[in-house]
């Protein structure tokens, strides 16, 4: 949630555009009609079909109302992040745009979207090798302070997901 000034924002890519349309620069949409809707779509991949069925309230739920064991969440967790982050690299694989980041040379919405996933992988030990231009992408948004100060870790209310 994005609290400004009584506005009250919710849903990760709804708070990120409109961050990006108060802040254009760096802009996180590229300028053409055609490339905007490829990133929107690779961050609608991400954030609508990989993050829901892992996300906090799914896992708390696992682990508090169900009683899954941490080794079964893991299970859960890396079965349908391996499902998500294999279409994924398949469809990057395949298509032209795919560059430093998901979109070209310069982050976008959909790394934004991309990176959390990519920790959260990490934390539940998901071996990425299988997703050579997905690890590719996370290094290359690590090298950037953005992303890299951005990390659980560094935050203050840092917890397990």
């Amino acid at each position: 949630m994005l609290e400004i000034n009584g506005l009250v924002l919710t849903e990760s890519l709804a708070i990120v555009e409109y961050i990006e349309e108060m802040y254009p620069n760096p802009p996180l949409l590229p300028a053409l009609p055609a490339e905007r809707a490829r990133v929107r779509s690779l961050a609608q991949i991400i954030a609508c079909d990989l993050h829901p069925i892992n996300n906090l309230r799914v896992l708390k739920y696992l682990r508090n109302d169900l009683g899954t064991s941490e080794d079964a969440i893991r299970a859960w967790y890396n079965h349908w992040i391996n499902e998500g982050f294999a279409a994924l690299e398949t469809r990057l694989s395949s298509e032209r745009g795919c560059g430093t980041f998901l979109h070209g040379d310069t982050p976008t919405l959909a790394d934004v979207a991309l990176i959390p996933q990519v920790v959260n992988a990490t934390t539940y030990q998901l071996d990425l090798s299988p997703y050579p231009i997905i690890q590719r992408i996370f290094a290359s948004a690590m090298a950037l302070p953005a992303f890299s100060s951005a990390l659980p870790a560094h935050q203050p209310d840092a917890g397990v997901i």
